[in-house]
Formats: C-alpha cells, sequence, structure tokens
C-alpha cells in the first residue's frame, strides 16, 4: 500500500471513531420516542443536528446557520452562494448536515461533492459516508447503511438509497447517473483558489463549465436541481462573482466573521472579539478582512502603492478639457496571452480622471465594439472621445478587424489616431504615471470599483516594478493616455473663464 493511501485510510478510520464514540443512544428511548424524535428532526434542524452529529455541534449553531438550511429546504430547485467567512462550517452545513437533512425529509438524494480535484472531493466526502459507515443514532434510527459492492471512495450508495459522488473541478459530469438517478445536489466547495484569481480567462473557463456541463446534468424527474456554492469571497475578480453577476436570481447569503470594528463575532458561540483581533493582529488587518469579511482589497506593490488610488465622483462628462482612450492591442486572446486593454481618461483642471475601460484577453474585436458602442453613446451626448493606438502594433488583420466590427455594427465610422512611441514600457510608465499617483493628481471613478477590468488593471498596475514579468497592458495603455492628455494642462486651469471646449483638438498622427 502506498503511503499516501495509508495517510487516507487512517484518517477516515479516525473519522468513523469519532463518530463512534462521539454519538451515544439513549438506551431508554421506547419506539415511540425514536419516532416523535425522527419526525422532529425533519422539522427542526438544529435539533436534527444535536441528534445525529454532536461531535459537530461542540458550539451552538448560529441563526445564519439555520436560516441558510432552511432556504435550501424550502427550494428544490436552490441555486446559492454559501458566502461566508472563513471558519463558519460551510463545509461542514453543506456536505453533511444538509445532504442528511434533505435524505431524512425523503428526498432522493443524489450528491454530487465538487472540489478543485477529485482527491480532495473525495477527502470532504468521507465525512459524510463516516456517519452513514458508523454512527449509532443513524443506525439505531434506519438501520445499517452500508451497501456492500457500492462503498467506494469516489462513489457510494446507502441502503436508504443516499447517492455520495466526489468529482474533480473540470471532469465531465455529461451523462452522470447511477442506473435512472440523476445529480440532485451539487455542493462546488472551495473552488476559487490564489492561483485561479491569477488568470480571468481561468474563471470564465470555470463558469461556461458550470453553465453547460455541471447545469445539465440535473434532470430529476422530481423537478429536484440544487447547487450550492461554498466559498469565502476573498479577491477583486472571482469566477464566483462572475455567476453571480450573470444570474441575479441566484441567491448570495453573505455572513461576515466578525465586525471590522468592533471584532464583535458573527457566531459568538464559537468565537470571540478576543480571538480575531489575534488574528487581525498576526495576518494584517487587510488579510484578515479580505479571509473573514469578503473585503476584496488589491494589495499595492512595490512602485505603485494601494494608498495611490483615489476612488472620486466624476465630474460632469462634458466638463472635461478633453477626453483620450488608448487601446493596447493584443492578438491571440488566450489565457496566456497579452491582455486588449482600451482605457478611457479625461483631464479635469489639472487631474486626471479614470473613467472606465475594457481590459480582457480576448481578440480584438470584442475591444472594437466596446470603443464603438462608448462612441456611440459619447457622440449621443456631443462629446468626442480621443481614440488612440500605438502604430507598431498596427497591421493588416487588425485594419481587417475594425472594418468587420464597423460593419456588424451598422457601418460605424470609428477614427483612431496611430501614434508611434518607441519609449520602453517600464521607463515610460514610471516616468509618466509615477510621479502624479504620488502627488494624487489621478483619479478613479468610484462608480468603477466592483467593475472586473478596473481591478484587473490595478493589479497589472500594482505588479510594475523593476525586473517585472507580469502583464502591463493596462498600466501602459494608462500611460499614453494621461501623457496625452498632459498636453491640455494650463498654468490657470482651475479659472472656468479658461476652460477648454471637451473634445477639441488638433490631431499630429496619422489617423484611421
Amino acid at each position: 500500500m502506498r503511503k499516501e493511501d495509508k495517510k487516507a485510510l487512517e484518517r477516515y478510520r479516525k473519522k468513523l471513531e469519532l463518530s463512534k464514540q462521539s454519538v451515544h443512544i439513549n438506551p431508554f428511548e421506547t419506539d415511540k420516542e425514536r419516532k416523535e424524535a425522527i419526525e422532529r428532526s425533519k422539522k427542526d434542524i438544529l435539533y436534527c443536528v444535536e441528534r445525529y452529529f454532536p461531535h459537530y455541534a461542540k458550539y451552538p449553531c448560529a441563526d445564519f446557520h439555520l436560516q441558510w438550511a432552511k432556504l435550501v429546504k424550502k427550494d428544490k430547485n436552490f441555486v446559492g452562494f454559501c458566502k461566508w467567512g472563513r471558519g463558519l462550517a460551510k463545509s461542514v452545513w453543506n456536505n453533511i448536515f444538509i445532504p442528511f437533512w434533505l435524505w431524512l425529509n425523503g428526498e432522493n438524494m443524489y450528491f454530487v461533492l465538487v472540489a478543485v480535484n477529485e482527491k480532495k472531493a473525495r477527502q470532504l466526502l468521507e465525512d459524510l459516508r463516516a456517519e452513514f459507515e458508523i454512527n449509532p443514532q443513524i443506525i439505531a434510527d434506519f438501520g445499517e447503511q452500508v451497501k456492500l459492492g457500492s462503498w467506494e471512495e469516489e462513489l457510494w450508495i446507502t441502503k436508504g438509497g443516499f447517492i455520495g459522488q466526489a468529482m474533480g473541478f473540470g471532469q465531465s459530469c455529461r451523462g452522470l447517473r447511477v442506473g435512472a438517478q440523476r445529480p440532485t445536489y451539487y455542493n462546488l466547495d472551495d473552488l476559487e483558489t490564489r492561483q485561479t484569481i491569477k488568470s480571468e480567462k481561468r474563471q470564465d473557463e470555470m463558469v461556461e463549465w458550470v453553465e453547460e456541463e455541471l447545469l445539465p446534468s440535473m434532470d430529476s424527474p422530481e423537478d429536484t436541481e440544487r447547487l450550492l456554492f461554498s466559498n469565502n469571497w476573498f479577491a477583486p475578480v472571482m469566477f464566483l462573482k462572475k455567476l453571480a453577476k450573470k444570474h441575479p436570481d441566484w441567491k448570495v447569503h453573505e455572513v461576515k466573521a466578525y465586525d471590522s470594528t468592533t471584532f464583535k463575532p458573527t457566531w459568538a458561540g464559537k468565537y470571540t472579539a478576543d480571538y480575531y483581533r489575534a488574528k487581525a493582529k498576526k495576518m494584517g488587518i487587510t488579510s484578515a478582512d479580505s479571509e473573514y469579511n469578503h473585503k476584496a482589497v488589491l494589495r499595492g506593490g512595490k512602485v505603485f502603492k494601494a494608498e495611490y488610488i483615489q476612488w472620486a465622483k466624476l465630474p460632469r462628462i462634458d466638463h472635461f478639457k478633453a477626453i483620450c482612450a488608448h487601446w493596447d492591442i493584443a492578438y491571440a486572446g488566450n489565457e496566456t496571452s497579452d491582455y486588449n486593454a482600451v482605457r478611457i481618461w479625461g483631464l479635469y483642471k489639472n487631474d486626471f480622471y479614470y473613467i472606465d475601460s475594457f481590459v480582457k484577453q480576448t481578440k480584438m474585436k470584442p475591444a472594437v465594439k466596446y470603443m464603438i458602442a462608448i462612441d456611440r453613446e459619447m457622440k449621443a451626448k456631443g462629446i468626442e472621445i480621443i481614440w488612440r493606438a500605438e502604430a507598431q502594433f498596427w497591421n493588416d488583420e487588425v485594419e481587417r478587424t475594425i472594418k468587420e466590427a464597423c460593419k456588424e455594427e451598422g457601418n460605424y465610422q470609428l477614427s483612431i489616431t496611430l501614434v508611434y512611441d518607441k519609449n520602453h514600457k517600464y521607463t515610460k510608465i514610471i516616468a509618466r504615471l509615477e510621479a502624479r499617483y504620488q502627488n494624487g493628481r489621478i483619479y478613479y471613478n468610484d462608480k468603477k470599483q466592483s467593475h472586473n477590468d478596473t481591478q484587473i488593471g490595478l493589479q497589472q498596475l500594482y505588479g510594475i516594478s523593476p525586473g517585472y514579468s507580469s502583464h502591463d497592458d493596462a498600466p501602459d495603455a494608462d500611460s499614453e493616455a494621461v501623457e496625452y492628455l498632459s498636453k491640455y494642462i494650463t498654468n490657470n486651469s482651475d479659472s472656468d473663464d479658461n476652460a477648454y471646449l471637451q473634445g477639441s483638438y488638433q490631431p499630429k498622427h496619422e489617423r484611421i
């Protein structure tokens, strides 16, 4: 036996022992009392937990636990995000208590637990498997549940008909069934990791897998199709947030672990303010808030620091002296390619305002269509945007893509100025942006704080440092737009009498 298998076997043995030793049956309970207790357990999840899982209930259940369980049980087609901070028992409730409670209430349960890989999924699923195998109270109330020949780590079936299956993220769900039974309950447990948040392309693939692979695999004749996501929301850009935005009817059940000011715990039955205060001291306030309270704070870099970012309400759009948008062109559109970055900036008095952006690892056409949509919207308001792109990235394919996109948008006319810049990226980004950030001359549109492309742009900005190897498409576009707008600054620009008419300019470069 491999060392890894021995460890897994020992881990499972300990879980069996915990359940066996912790659950004590009342030897004097009559049949009538037992039946009454079972009926009460069906209606009262708190009593159910106390009766069958006292070893998991060392601390009193919180109100938010009970509220969530009732929401899931009430709707047989429930889809929701268990957005609880770390340490609030997401996995225990969604992998053990709630599936068991639904089975106890007579539902046909085919539970598929999805983790980052199958090994992790098996490890999580074995908690419930161990309970069905040896929990004295379950056996006393419902008889032996181990079904010989159907008791594997990755797929097991109880005598009472409960089906449990472990699956790694990305595995095919097509044709998933046991006999005629299709999955009725999915829990996606901690799929978002520090690795997945590094690639938006990867996150888009995760969204696609959920929508196109997982959801169609549920085909219950009883119309029972529940989908749960168990994860804290610790990062600015996550596949969970993308799904929640695309499906506003899916429930987001948010619970923060503690009050960020007083450290008062939400689960007071288990934690204290001192516990979280100590955690915050060890981890740092920012890290603790992101893990426990879903405050997805972007951490600044060595050159461009988080405190440089000033969120502000934009001036009226027609009060800008000029608005410039620079397109940093990328061709490939895959998860390792550069980003197509279109960054829109405006100059108001002596300050630069970030207005909006498109920053995605896509092919060129979506970026062009974004520019067309913005240009059309602004022209309807009488606003002119100066669109620019670097000439060295210009080729026949770029021109062809623009012509195609414009034709598809009603033969729209989009004018883009080509600029020639031979400066080294790092040099020009530092020279054009660093001092302006340090001196408080740059502001960000406060309506874009949760905007995915804005957050990606900030991540790229923070990554700029000597010898960096991360993506720099958005900061490069920023440096071009800001440098161009600086030409409109006047010494007495605070005077309204001296204001430019927004959008008036004389192009000095080739235009297409």
